[in-house]
């Protein structure tokens, strides 16, 4: 795989967009080799759905848009950032047992933690905030080469990235 990878895709701020935010994101994984049935998609996915949700209810009007960014380095770390406008940060609600929402930042804690990453929350220079997560990352085992692809060449993906072909064991 390649040293870098990125995506990167701007929404509106509305709630149809959290599908395709996660729609958005599952495909960028998949195009990096990560399968759609790996628990680190299910974490992700869940997490950027939280982030958007975020992005969508929590700016109140003020941030027309929302951006996510993917960002792979070196197959050891995965970084995931959804940027708004708004320049309020999100805050720790107590999370009452009737309270219908609140918990987003919770859950994005927690997952992250679960797998070992890392949350920040950090103000960009135009006033709003970017809210991301940084995972480890374990390469997917190689799928078989693509045809035409012989061991020890590499394929461009669509995305414009490499795709190492499987080595075989020897």
């Amino acid at each position: 795989m390649a040293d870098h990878l990125e995506a990167s895709v701007t929404l509106p701020s509305d709630p149809a967009s959290v599908a395709a935010a996660r729609t958005y994101v599952v495909g960028a994984l998949a195009e990096w080799g990560l399968p759609g049935d790996a628990d680190l998609t299910d974490t992700v996915r869940l997490i950027v759905s939280e982030l958007a949700t975020n992005a969508v209810q929590h700016t109140f009007g003020q941030s027309p848009t929302f951006t996510v960014d993917l960002v792979l380095d070196r197959d050891e770390r995965l970084r995931l950032g959804v940027t708004d406008s708004h320049p309020r940060f999100p805050k720790r609600l107590p999370a009452a047992v009737q309270q219908d929402n609140g918990r987003g930042m919770v859950i994005i804690r927690w997952l992250t933690a679960e797998c070992g990453g890392k949350l920040r929350v950090r103000p960009t220079r135009e006033g709003g905030k970017t809210v991301s997560i940084e995972l480890p990352w374990t390469p997917p085992p190689g799928p078989a080469a693509p045809a035409g692809v012989t061991a020890g060449q590499n394929a461009v993906t669509p995305a414009g990235g490499l795709l190492d072909p499987a080595v075989p064991d020897a």
